[in-house]
């Protein structure tokens, strides 16, 4: 078997601050557990690291120009020149995150990422380059938005990043190094202790999203919504999918969230019509999942018109 090696990256834009927290994680006695450590520089900034400066001992730089040299034999290399125990990657912003994924080689496991914005480019980059933006947040641990003041407004920041996860941490770091975790509490737009759960058509997302994350507090409950219908001959008369279709980034990657459904009779449904359903939802197995997950046990569906947006979206 291949042997483990941990891997940690530093994700954001040029100038974002990654360098400056990749020579303080190296200036730290703390981060130095005797293991050879093989630092990656995918693009090039103002600041460079200082080794000079380090408390860890055994640090090995290499500079990876191209994003097609993020592959399983470059980076095999590279570990056994150094003979490497983890790996640190200092990633090309313009660069895109599943280069990396697809070129690491057995045995690299990804321990932890962390991604930087400076606070007072980060709208504008949102507005400019969404899909960059969200390829640096969808999987992080951490956002650190360094550069921040007041006069910005943590919520603007905030909201962008839970549009897309609602997994990482959130820190805002002012000039001089103070820095303040995010206590901003998201309440979901619908009340999951309703006897009904409604779903308003700007809100799908978001239920899907928390259901699919959270699937075990929804067991039980009932929902109402409204949804596409998505029917398979294979399926039993009585069985359907209804969802939505959903953009999380782009236009690019729309993309159908349905969830099964199960009538209490033969259900006189086709593709695409659109309805309002309401049912409860058990957590159980079926086929179509290939494993546990949400089904909907129909107790009343009623045809509708469309919404006024078909696709439905995190913000």
């Amino acid at each position: 078997m291949a042997r483990e090696v941990p891997v940690y990256m530093f994700l954001g834009f040029l100038e974002s601050g990654k360098t400056s927290f990749i020579q303080e994680t190296l200036e730290d006695p703390r981060f130095d557990t005797g293991d050879r450590t093989l630092v990656l520089l995918c693009e090039e900034g103002e600041v460079e690291l200082q080794p000079r400066h380090f408390n860890v001992a055994d640090v090995y730089i290499e500079t990876v120009e191209n994003e097609e040299d993020l592959n399983e034999k470059n980076l095999g290399d590279l570990l056994k020149k150094y003979r490497a125990d983890r790996v640190l990657v200092e990633y090309n912003g313009m660069w895109a995150l599943k280069s990396f994924f697809e070129g690491m080689p057995n045995g690299w496991m990804v321990n932890q990422i962390m991604t930087f914005f400076d606070s007072n480019t980060f709208l504008n980059y949102n507005a400019n380059m969404r899909q960059q933006v969200f390829d640096k947040i969808e999987l992080t641990d951490l956002v650190v938005f360094n550069r921040f003041d007041d006069e910005i407004g943590k919520m603007a920041l905030h909201k962008v990043v839970r549009a897309i996860s609602r997994r990482p941490q959130i820190v805002y770091e002012y000039p001089g190094g103070l820095a303040e975790a995010d206590d901003i509490v998201d309440p979901l737009p619908f009340d999951v202790n309703a006897p009904v759960i409604e779903i308003a058509d700007k809100d799908y997302a978001l239920f899907y999203r928390d259901l699919i994350e959270n699937v075990k507090n929804y067991d039980g409950k009932k929902v109402k919504f409204k949804g596409i219908v998505a029917r398979d001959r294979t399926l039993p008369s009585d069985t359907f999918v209804c969802g939505r279709h959903v953009m999380t980034c782009c236009e690019a990657d729309i993309a159908y969230k349905g969830l099964v459904a199960v009538a209490e009779g033969p259900a006189d449904l086709k593709n695409r019509d659109w309805v309002v359903i309401t049912a409860e939802i058990k957590y159980t197995f079926h086929k179509l999942y290939g494993a546990k997950g949400p089904v909907l046990f129909v107790r009343d569906i009623i045809k509708s018109n469309p919404p006024e947006e078909k696709v439905a979206t995190f913000f």
